[in-house]
């Protein structure tokens, strides 16, 4: 809660979060979260309409373009004490395009920051990525929240983690100046039900690999296992990434770097084996094989500790807890009425190959 002084009279009023990138993955399960949590939550997306989706769980919808700073004029009155900023372009949902990662991440962020200053919002949680780390993937332990960051040298990830260290910079600057407090968020992929199954990979779309794997299974067909089948990753779920954002918002404290993982690590052979049990047909089981001559997986492992301490992150759902609940949403397509269905983006892309 926050204190609203108006003609001499103090008032108690819900603190009231401003979600950027609303319409999106991470943006639409934060903003109804946040909302469930008991915060006032305003929804925005550069989309000009949700289809009326926010205003079902009494949340107001506004369009905002990040890249626009007079976009921004219409939110100064609105009283934002708390930015969850997920907007911008992502590598693997758009054609390679620097200039837009460029502009989407680091100049627009300037711009959220200079809301931010000018309205009096003294909270910020953003996501970073990674590959800002990316020297520390493959030594085999927990990388450390803190670490010094960098970039990969090229990769379609390269730019983006360049646009994204840049941002991180310029929320550092405003927590200095400005007494800003800063939540930044690190994590590998967020696992959740989305009904586009197809994401761009070295500037080709393809459908995302672990989709491909419950397809094959939900269809029966093999699975093999490539490389190394006992090399792990974290694997997080969006209904746990969530409690974070909540808990960040919740927070009195300055900030920071903070790792999200999950609650156990999910090797490669569980994680496959995992699929199976909770797609495939009881009387048509995907029968599971090994490559070892296939490259291994990334093994990708962080230390949430500091996430825990600070910020009381307890991560629940087991991969095959997620799983389950990953099939339900496929099922039932909560979120059609903003993101369309899965059939539409199957006509999509195969109308587009």
């Amino acid at each position: 809660m926050t204190v609203d002084q108006s003609e001499g009279e103090h008032t108690m009023r819900e603190t009231k979060v401003l979600v950027l990138g609303a319409t999106g993955n991470l943006g639409a399960y934060s903003a109804l979260a946040l909302k469930k949590a008991g915060f006032d939550v305003i929804a925005a997306g550069k989309r000009t309409s949700d289809n009326g989706f926010f205003n079902d769980y009494g949340i107001e919808y506004i369009s905002v373009d990040i890249t626009k700073k007079e976009s921004f004029d219409c939110l100064l009155c609105k009283n934002i004490d708390i930015v969850a900023d997920f907007a911008g372009e992502l590598p693997s949902r758009c054609s390679f395009n620097p200039q837009a990662l460029i502009r989407t991440i680091t100049e627009a962020t300037m711009n959220v920051l200079e809301f931010m200053r000018k309205s009096g919002a003294k909270k910020i949680i953003f996501p970073t990525t990674p590959y800002d780390l990316f020297q520390y993937h493959e030594t085999g332990e927990p990388i450390d929240p803190d670490a010094p960051r960098s970039y990969p040298a090229t990769g379609d990830h390269s730019i983006y983690a360049i646009a994204k260290n840049a941002a991180v910079d310029l929320i550092e600057n405003y927590h200095n100046e400005y007494g800003i407090s800063r939540f930044i968020f690190r994590f590998f992929t967020i696992y959740q039900y989305h009904p586009n199954a197809y994401h761009y990979a070295d500037g080709l779309m393809r459908k995302m690999p672990y989709r491909d794997l419950i397809d094959r299974a939900k269809a029966g067909e093999p699975i093999a296992i490539y490389g190394d089948p006992t090399r792990v990753k974290e694997m997080v779920y969006i209904k746990d990434f969530t409690k974070a954002v909540v808990a960040a918002a919740k927070s009195n404290l300055d900030g920071g770097f903070y790792n999200i993982g999950s609650p156990t690590r999910v090797s490669l052979e569980e994680m496959i084996r995992g699929i199976v049990e909770v797609f495939s047909p009881e009387n048509n089981r995907s029968v599971i094989t090994y490559d070892s001559s296939k490259p291994d997986t990334l093994q990708s492992i962080l230390d949430w500790s500091k996430t825990k301490k600070e910020l009381n992150y307890e991560p629940e759902y087991t991969f095959i807890k997620m799983m389950r609940d990953f099939k339900k949403e496929m099922e039932e397509e909560p979120f059609a009425k903003l993101w369309n269905t899965g059939d539409y983006y199957k006509k999509m892309y195969e109308e587009s190959k």
